[in-house]
């Protein structure tokens, strides 16, 4: 709890809502989210529908589409935890890319322009993408060579959301006056999920967890590869409520100053931030309309703007009449 601060001391009543974790099997999965391992292949609405048929769920949908031959981290939601995706989209990303140069070239000029590919770029979208085709700046937050290797270069990358690698790929290519393209492309990192968590399955092992439990009401196995919808908040600054601002956020009300028991530090105005119960419940989402140092010093006057709901009316006794 040392990254929060405490504004207000605030009990939460065991009689109304449930820790994410703890909640029956049945609502885990309809409330959950899978850091998956997309294979090679299946592009990520097909991976959707695959765990859609495995699991015997209503809906799913994932967070960051990858491209058919990417493989790697791809968070899908399940039912109502599929509106969660969307926290993810602009999150940072990070990936493990293998590129082709055209020909070889001396190992220091290729770091020494990878070294000019860190900080702010400008990129536009290759031909065959889903937005507007137009200039955009991204942020590489680091470029680590890992090995050098004839005319292959194996990297790694931490990005802005919304960059693309392929692209990178080809700049990179034209600052050496050679040319590359994207070999291989490998997603490890998706916000707060990551390849290197324990979290992390495959399609089969899924089916598996699923099998153990309809087979042998063993649920451990499901309760490890699908997590609780509030992991997907876990890389905004966090909000946390009193039971007697829950309801009021649920009906859409935007987040006054005298609702608040906890918030992380460093808040900035803008900011998205995730909005919870004391119980740790994702209750909802929205942005800041004021710093962690003003809301600390706020009586009253509204201090986020709500934006998207998660969770169900009623949950939460109503403070008012």
């Amino acid at each position: 709890m040392d990254d929060y601060l405490i504004k207000s001391k605030s009990k939460t009543n065991p009689d109304y809502g449930c820790d994410p974790y703890e909640r029956p099997i049945e609502e885990h999965i309809s409330k959950g989210v899978i850091n998956l391992d997309k294979p090679s292949g299946p592009s990520s609405h097909e991976v959707d529908s695959w765990v859609k048929r495995i699991l015997h769920v209503n809906k799913t949908g994932h967070g960051g589409t990858l491209d058919p031959k990417v493989t790697g981290v791809l968070p899908i939601g399940i039912d109502t935890a599929t509106r969660v995706s969307q926290l993810l989209l602009p999150a940072g990303k990070e990936y493990v890319c293998l590129m082709t140069m055209h020909k070889e070239m001396p190992e220091d000029q290729v770091y020494e322009i990878f070294d000019q590919f860190t900080g702010k770029i400008y990129q536009t979208p290759p031909v065959k993408s889903a937005v507007k085709r137009e200039l955009r700046v991204r942020t590489i937050y680091y470029a680590t060579i890992y090995e050098i290797k004839g005319k292959d270069v194996l990297f790694r990358v931490g990005c802005e959301a919304g960059t693309y690698i392929r692209t990178l790929c080809h700049d990179i290519g034209e600052a050496l006056g050679c040319g590359a393209h994207m070999a291989e492309l490998r997603r490890t990192r998706a916000g707060p999920f990551n390849e290197r968590n324990d979290d992390l399955v495959n399609l089969h092992d899924l089916t598996d967890a699923y099998h153990f439990w309809v087979e042998d009401g063993d649920e451990s196995y499901l309760r490890n590869a699908i997590k609780p919808m509030e992991v997907a908040a876990d890389h905004l600054p966090q909000i946390f409520i009193k039971d007697s601002a829950v309801e009021a956020i649920c009906q859409g009300a935007k987040l006054a100053a005298g609702g608040i028991s906890m918030l992380s530090k460093g808040i900035k105005r803008g900011d998205l931030v995730a909005i919870k119960s004391l119980k740790g419940e994702l209750v909802a989402s929205g942005i800041a309309l004021a710093s962690t140092e003003e809301i600390m010093n706020a009586d009253s006057g509204l201090v986020v703007n709500t934006n998207k709901v998660f969770m169900q009316p009623g949950v939460y006794p109503m403070a008012w009449k």
